[in-house]
């Protein structure tokens, strides 16, 4: 919830401040701002709560502390792959895969009722799919319409 909260919160303001730059508006550029701040708060998890995101990784993956640290830079890389202009489409594609890529994590975390910033086995379980799968389509959506499909 937190991560939706922040990417509205900053797409709003981000709307705002462009208008008063620019005077006019700019909703991809707002749309990634917003996704990249959202990134960047998403990417400090992976640091402060390294024990309970490794649990969201199945047991046959090895090095799961690696693959959450690595995950997260990935996310600080893409976050600013998505401002700048260059590499804003190959940012969106690598997120969209990306966040495709997460959401079999999402699934066993939400099996095995993972609550990873405890980093316990007594999360919210097979509910929290009911919110994390649309929250998670409206992330690969959000980034193909601001930095994919607004470059062609």
């Amino acid at each position: 919830m937190k991560p939706l909260i922040l990417l509205l919160l900053s797409f709003t303001v981000s709307i705002f401040v462009i208008k008063i730059i620019k005077t006019e508006y700019d909703f991809a550029l707002s749309a990634r701002i917003a996704m990249s701040i959202m990134l960047l708060f998403t990417a400090i998890g992976h640091f402060a709560f390294t024990k309970g995101m490794s649990m969201m990784i199945p047991e046959f993956v090895p090095f799961k502390e690696s693959v959450v640290y690595l995950s997260g830079i990935f996310e600080i890389l893409l976050a600013l792959g998505l401002l700048i202009p260059k590499f804003q489409t190959v940012s969106g594609w690598a997120l969209v895969i990306f966040l495709l890529l997460m959401l079999p994590a999402n699934i066993y975390a939400s099996m095995n009722k993972v609550n990873y910033q405890k980093g316990t086995f007594e999360g919210n379980g097979l509910t929290y799919l009911w919110f994390r799968i649309p929250l998670q389509f409206l992330f690969i959506v959000w980034t193909y319409i601001s930095a994919i499909k607004s470059n062609f």
